[in-house]
C-alpha cells in the first residue's frame, strides 16, 4: 500500500499538470459537499418553521431568478472563462481584464432591464403563467437578486479563468446559502420576523455578501498581473458568448423536456418515478463537474499557449479521472436498479427501465469527458451550438414519438439517446480537428 501511495506521489511530483487537476478537483468536491450539506440545512431551518407551502414558494422564485439569470448573463460567464484563462497563460492579463469590463457593462445595462421587467410584470407572470396571484409579491421581491446574482456568477466563473478553484466554489456553492442560513437566522430567531418574505430577503442578502467578496477577489487577480493590452470589439466578444448562451439554453430546455412531456400525457405518479431515476442517474455528474472546475481553463489554457500535445495530455488523464470516479456508481446502477430504487418505496421499482437506460446515457458522457468543454474552450463554441440544437431537437421528437405508449422509459430513451449524440460527436469533431481521441487507449 505504501509503495502505492509512493508510485502515486512520484507521478504527481513529475506531472504538474495531472497534479493540479486532481488538486483542483478534490478543492471542488469537497466544497461542494459542504455546500450541499449547508444548502440542506437551510431547507431544514426553513421547512421546519415556515412548511412546505412557504418553501415551495422560494423554490419557485428560486426558479424564476435563475432561467431570468440565463438570458441577463447572455453566455458572458462561460466566454470570459475561457478569455481569461486564454490570455492569463499568454501574459496578457490586461487583456483579459479590458475584455472582464467591457462585458461588465453589457451585463449591468441587460440584467437592469431585466430585473425592471420582472419587477413590473411580476403580477402577469403569478396569473397568467402559474396561475397564483399570490405569488406577485415574492417575484417583485426576487428581482431585486437579479442584477448581483448575474454578476456573481460572471465575477466566480472569471476566477476560475484564474485556476482559483477553492474561490469559485466557495462563491458558487456554499457562501450564498451560508450567508442566507446565517442571515435567515438572525431575522427569525433574534428580531423574531417571521413572515414568509424573510426566506427571500436572507437569500438575496446572501447573494449581495458573495457578489462583494467575489468583486474584491477578482479585482485583486486583475492588480496582482500586468501584461500586454490588446484591444477586442464587442463583435468578437459576443460571438463567442451568444452561441454559449444558446447552448446554455438549450441543456435548459432539454433538462425540462422530458418532464414537463410526462406530465402532460403521462400520471404524476410516473413523473415522479422518473424524476427520482433522473435523479440518481446524475449522481455521476457531481464528478464530472467537480474535474470540469479545473479541466474547462486548462483546455483554454493549452489553447492559449498553442501547446496541442497538452491539451491532448490534459484532455486524456481528466477522462480517466471522469471515467473511473463515475463507473462504480454506474456499475451499482446498473446491478442493483431494484434494490436502490426501493430505498424510496416500493412503487418507485416501477423506475427500473428508466434508471437502467438513464445509466447507459451518463456512461457514455463519462467515457468520452469534457469534449464539450474543450470545443467551448477552443474556438469551437458555434459547432458545438449546433451539435446541442441537433441533440435537442432528437430529445423533444423522441419525447412525443414515445413518451405516450412507453411514459417514463420511453422519456429516458429519449434522453439517452440526445445525451450520447452530443457526447459523441464531439467526441470524433475533436479527433478530426484536433488530431487526438480524448480516450487515451485508442490510437491518434
Amino acid at each position: 500500500m505504501l509503495k502505492i501511495i509512493n508510485k502515486i506521489k512520484t507521478k504527481l511530483s513529475e506531472d504538474i499538470h495531472l497534479k493540479e487537476l486532481i488538486q483542483g478537483s478534490l478543492t471542488f468536491l469537497i466544497l461542494r459537499i459542504l455546500g450541499m450539506i449547508v444548502g440542506y440545512a437551510f431547507t431544514l431551518i426553513v421547512t421546519r418553521n415556515f412548511g412546505a407551502f412557504a418553501w415551495g414558494i422560494f423554490t419557485l422564485c428560486f426558479t424564476v431568478l435563475h432561467i431570468t439569470s440565463v438570458i441577463g448573463k447572455l453566455g458572458l460567464d462561460i466566454a470570459l472563462l475561457r478569455f481569461i484563462a486564454q490570455y492569463n497563460a499568454q501574459r496578457k492579463v490586461k487583456t483579459a481584464k479590458y475584455i472582464y469590463f467591457k462585458s461588465i457593462i453589457i451585463i449591468i445595462s441587460l440584467s437592469f432591464l431585466l430585473s425592471l421587467s420582472l419587477y413590473y410584470l411580476s403580477s402577469l407572470l403569478a396569473e397568467r403563467v402559474f396561475g397564483k396571484p399570490h405569488l406577485a409579491p415574492y417575484f417583485k421581491l426576487i428581482s431585486f437578486a437579479l442584477l448581483p446574482f448575474v454578476l456573481l456568477s460572471i465575477n466566480s466563473e472569471s476566477l476560475r479563468g484564474f485556476k482559483k478553484i477553492k474561490e469559485y466554489t466557495t462563491l458558487q456553492n456554499l457562501l450564498p446559502f451560508l450567508c442566507a442560513f446565517i442571515f435567515f437566522g438572525i431575522f427569525f430567531y433574534i428580531l423574531h420576523i417571521k413572515n414568509t418574505e424573510v426566506i427571500i430577503i436572507a437569500y438575496i442578502l446572501g447573494i449581495g455578501v458573495s457578489f462583494f467578496l467575489s468583486f474584491l477577489l477578482l479585482n485583486k487577480e486583475f492588480s496582482n498581473k500586468n501584461g500586454e493590452l490588446k484591444k477586442v470589439s464587442l463583435s468578437q466578444i459576443l460571438s463567442v458568448s451568444l452561441p454559449m448562451l444558446l447552448t446554455s439554453s438549450l441543456f435548459m430546455v432539454m433538462s425540462w423536456t422530458d418532464t414537463i412531456m410526462l406530465g402532460i400525457w403521462r400520471t404524476e405518479e410516473e413523473v415522479g418515478i422518473y424524476n427520482v431515476a433522473v435523479r440518481l442517474s446524475m449522481i455521476t455528474s457531481f464528478t464530472l463537474g467537480a474535474i470540469n472546475s479545473i479541466a474547462a481553463p486548462k483546455f483554454a489554457e493549452f489553447w492559449g499557449k498553442n501547446d496541442l500535445e497538452g491539451l491532448k495530455k490534459i484532455a486524456q488523464q481528466s477522462t480517466k479521472l471522469i471515467f473511473w470516479t463515475s463507473f462504480p456508481i454506474l456499475l451499482s446502477f446498473w446491478l442493483f436498479p431494484s434494490y436502490i430504487l426501493n430505498i424510496f418505496g416500493n412503487e418507485f421499482k416501477n423506475g427500473v427501465p428508466a434508471l437502467m437506460i438513464l445509466t447507459f446515457g451518463q456512461f457514455v458522457n463519462a467515457s468520452v469527458g469534457s469534449v464539450g468543454y474543450i470545443l467551448q474552450m477552443t474556438g469551437k463554441q458555434k459547432i458545438f451550438q449546433n451539435v446541442v440544437l441537433i441533440g435537442s431537437i432528437i430529445n423533444i421528437t423522441l419525447n412525443i414519438i414515445l413518451i405516450p405508449t412507453f411514459g417514463g422509459t420511453g422519456a429516458a430513451i429519449a434522453s439517452a439517446i440526445a445525451i450520447s449524440f452530443i457526447n459523441i460527436v464531439p467526441f470524433f469533431l475533436i479527433r478530426y480537428y484536433y488530431g487526438f481521441f480524448t480516450v487515451s487507449i485508442l490510437k491518434r
